[in-house]
């Protein structure tokens, strides 16, 4: 490679800094670069279609002044705040669970993962960017942080909640024993232990408000004032106001305070400062996107032709029916639009609201995936497998109610083992033939 791109791709230093900008355009010897990771285990880091865009290393050997881990430089394939460590390995169990578990590094993720737990992501930093928790909100509605349980720990859990709960995303905490981390706990507690902790994760602002208030002599006027403004700031941060109202009455109940006296406190947002010094600055409405199974369909309905036919090929209305949110990929299916065909896709986009325009052209701005043969059958087979489960599910809750006939059970029956069936299917590996017969509910 040339030395210049292999300095650009931030695989190599230049020993001397200084030089940095007059050897990436003159060309760089040898001997005066080096492996960035050197003396590093190395973990690459991938866009959310599984593409490596960059590396992380860890150090093998602890080194004084060495930083544990040491992430690519940002590239213009690159930027660490809009990439989430593991997410193209675990979209699939997100979407199922409703619930992206957080941690730190990526040994962490990595034994989580090994281990079984598989809807967990890290960021590539401390704490969240107001663009990753706009990611994650597109999989998921609640996150459970589950960070190292020292002091940086709970200052990155801190640091995450304003883009967390900006994206209306519903925020737990897991307190791990002093000490330990993901990984080295489900290694000495086990898969179902880890499992239980993670259920009984804490809401964040009772983990929070009990943390801010141990140690902190209530009955001192002067520490009860500043614990009180302490907790009011963070409180401010909530914009959503019946969460904030439950929120000031709990801090309020630990404080002793009434909640008219607490809210005093809190001060007032910049956004809603700035929002009534210009009412015109609200934001362009936006059709809600669907969940992110749905969307991946649309895009590829909306820009390949091959994924559209293997689509219109399946039950798909008699699918979609069932399905939560998907009446956009409905339209988009009925519709005469043929990604190749600018005056088609016109035509659809002229039926759309604004608010629904907006969202399909953010589809099509977005860059494809490749082997879209492959993504398509697999999002297809993933929601018709939730479809599956869902029926299964009512079947079970329908054979225990009570009054029913022995017909009834007995239909009831037939159907669980038919619709089990069904699952067991969905298991075996996809034949050609599979790809072009419709597919059954």
């Amino acid at each position: 490679y040339n030395p210049r791109d292999l300095i650009a791709s931030g695989l190599v230093k230049t020993k001397d800094e200084s030089d940095s900008a007059q050897n990436q355009t003159s060309g760089v010897k040898p001997q005066t670069s080096y492996d960035r990771f050197r003396g590093r285990v190395i973990f690459p880091i991938c866009n959310d279609v599984g593409e490596v865009i960059a590396f992380s290393g860890r150090l093998l050997k602890d080194q004084e002044g060495a930083a544990k881990y040491l992430n690519s430089p940002e590239t213009p394939l690159f930027r660490k705040g809009n990439v989430l460590f593991g997410l193209h390995k675990s979209k699939r169990a997100l979407i199922e669970a409703n619930c992206a578990i957080v941690c730190e590094g990526q040994l962490d993720l990595i034994s989580l993962f090994e281990a079984g737990i598989t809807n967990v992501v890290a960021p590539q930093g401390t704490a969240f960017t107001e663009h990753q928790a706009r990611i994650l909100k597109r999989f998921v509605n609640e996150v459970i942080l589950c960070f190292d349980s020292d002091a940086a720990g709970a200052k990155a859990a801190e640091r995450s909640l304003d883009a967390l709960l900006q994206n209306d995303l519903i925020v737990r905490v897991v307190e791990l024993p002093a000490g330990e981390d993901p990984d080295s706990l489900i290694r000495g507690e086990g898969k179902e232990q880890f499992e239980n902790r993670v259920a009984q994760a804490r809401y964040f602002f009772d983990y929070w408000i009990d943390r801010e208030i141990a140690g902190v002599d209530l009955n001192s006027m002067g520490a009860k004032i500043q614990v009180a403004r302490d907790l009011a700031g963070t409180v401010s941060r909530v914009h959503d106001s019946l969460l904030r109202s439950e929120v000031v009455n709990r801090a309020s109940a630990r404080l002793g305070v009434s909640p008219a006296d607490f809210e005093a406190l809190l001060p007032k947002h910049s956004r809603e400062r700035a929002f009534a010094a210009n009412p015109q600055s609200a934001p362009v409405q936006v059709a809600p996107g669907p969940p992110h199974d749905i969307a991946m369909l649309c895009l590829l309905a909306l820009r390949d032709e091959a994924a559209r036919t293997f689509l219109r090929a399946q039950n798909w209305r008699e699918i979609l029916d069932q399905v939560p949110d998907a009446q956009i990929l409905i339209r988009i299916l009925e519709s005469e639009l043929h990604p190749d065909d600018t005056a088609s896709l016109n035509a659809f986009m002229a039926t759309l609201s604004p608010a629904e325009e907006r969202l399909v052209s953010s589809w099509l701005l977005q860059k494809m995936p490749t082997a879209t043969e492959t993504i398509v059958e697999n999002w297809w087979l993933g929601i018709r497998q939730a479809v599956v489960r869902r029926r299964l599910e009512t079947a079970k809750n329908r054979i225990k109610m009570s009054g029913l006939s022995p017909g009834d059970i007995v239909n009831l029956q037939k159907q669980i083992l038919d619709l089990q069936e069904q699952l067991h299917e969905f298991s075996r590996p996809v034949t050609a033939a599979d790809r072009t017969s419709p597919s059954n509910p």
